[in-house]
């Protein structure tokens, strides 16, 4: 009897390459969501965009927005909305720390990565990222070309 090729994966890991981009990176944090039970066996087929996706503060809580996680299949009526917010759980003095970066630099929050962990929990990497100017991303574009030419010559 062979064994049957589930559609549901654990080794999930999505990540967001236009932040990357985009973004310079300071600082991640890994926090936790509050799913429904649709959201996470979408996310366990790796049904997931983080390009559009963000952080913000409401009432001393983080939420992220912007995250399409797509309908599940069999969902029927118990399906979830795909771009709803959804709250991330972190430590309260974590909490602060960033709230505080955030309203006094001028950064943003941004999700970075979407995994899921050893015990089968859905965690997020949000990133404290600071926006680059087009001659950073011009720099950032000649590096890679570098790197790449310099693989291609070690080949």
């Amino acid at each position: 009897m062979a064994k049957e090729k589930s559609r549901f994966s654990n080794n999930i890991n999505i990540k967001n390459r236009k932040a990357r981009y985009e973004y310079e990176f300071i600082d991640t944090y890994i926090a936790g969501m509050a799913l429904k039970g649709t959201e996470i066996k979408s996310i366990r087929e790796g049904k997931v965009n983080l390009m559009d996706g963000y952080c913000y503060f409401s009432k001393g809580e983080l939420f992220v927005k912007g995250i399409h996680i797509t309908p599940y299949a069999q969902g029927s009526f118990y399906n979830h909305e795909t771009n709803r917010d959804r709250k991330l759980l972190l430590k309260k003095k974590e909490l602060d720390k960033i709230e505080t970066k955030i309203n006094e630099k001028g950064l943003t929050l941004i999700p970075s990565r979407l995994f899921i962990n050893d015990r089968g929990l859905a965690k997020l990497e949000v990133a404290l990222a600071k926006g680059k100017k087009l001659h950073d991303k011009r720099n950032s574009i000649k590096e890679k070309d570098t790197k790449r030419e310099l693989e291609k010559i070690k080949l």
